[in-house]
């Protein structure tokens, strides 16, 4: 089964798309890890996403679309994949209907105050890079990271003005694609609020029926 991944930061994507790889048996591919895959790789492709990211430039469609082409050609894709992070734009989705054919596209659906509130009490041990919740997981000791005592930091983007432009570059990218998808007829609206194992549930429902 293939599947696309649609939401927005917070939502749960990453959870779930981990949960659903293992249910499903299938791969799970986010743009970021072909991205770094590459890069790491030496690939031609991979030089030019590094010389783009490098200038502080964005990737354009034609080499994301290039990279995921690539990716889906693996022996691992057979079964289905789940994509996360790709298609962002109209020309991805319509180059992604040139590779396979999707057979549903899940949008998660979470209010903007509720994606506040998870991803502003996220907190970062800089060293480690592991993350906590101020209130989902918190620190043994407030403020500070269990294993290194490090103090905790809350990254920049993270902070709630720049979630709410996230929310606002996500709305503009992505309100075209959901109308995309409601027009072929394969997009499901799953709620993200609440559990990730209740909203895994409700995904493998849909797709069931």
């Amino acid at each position: 089964m293939n599947i696309v991944l649609l939401g927005p930061p917070g939502a749960g994507k990453g959870t779930l798309a981990a949960l659903l790889k293992t249910e499903l048996n299938v791969p799970h591919i986010s743009t970021g890890d072909i991205f770094r895959s590459n890069i790491k790789n030496g690939t031609e492709l991979g030089k030019k996403v590094q010389g783009i990211l490098a200038s502080g430039g964005l990737v354009p469609d034609e080499v994301t679309i290039e990279m995921v082409r690539d990716r889906l050609k693996n022996d691992d894709t057979a079964s289905g994949y789940i994509l996360d992070g790709f298609p962002r734009t109209i020309a991805q989705a319509e180059a992604l209907d040139t590779m396979d054919e999707i057979d549903a596209v899940i949008n998660f659906v979470l209010d903007d105050e509720e994606v506040v509130k998870r991803l502003s009490g996220r907190r970062l041990a800089p060293s480690t890079g592991k993350i906590y919740h101020i209130v989902t997981n918190p620190p043994k000791k407030e403020g500070f990271d269990d294993e290194t005592g490090e103090p905790l930091i809350q990254r920049d983007d993270d902070k709630p003005e720049a979630i709410r432009h996230r929310l606002e570059v996500y709305r503009q990218e992505t309100a075209p694609l959901i109308g995309y998808y409601k027009e072929k007829g394969n997009i499901i609206d799953i709620d993200a609020s609440p559990s990730p194992e209740t909203v895994l549930s409700a995904v493998l429902a849909a797709l069931q029926s």
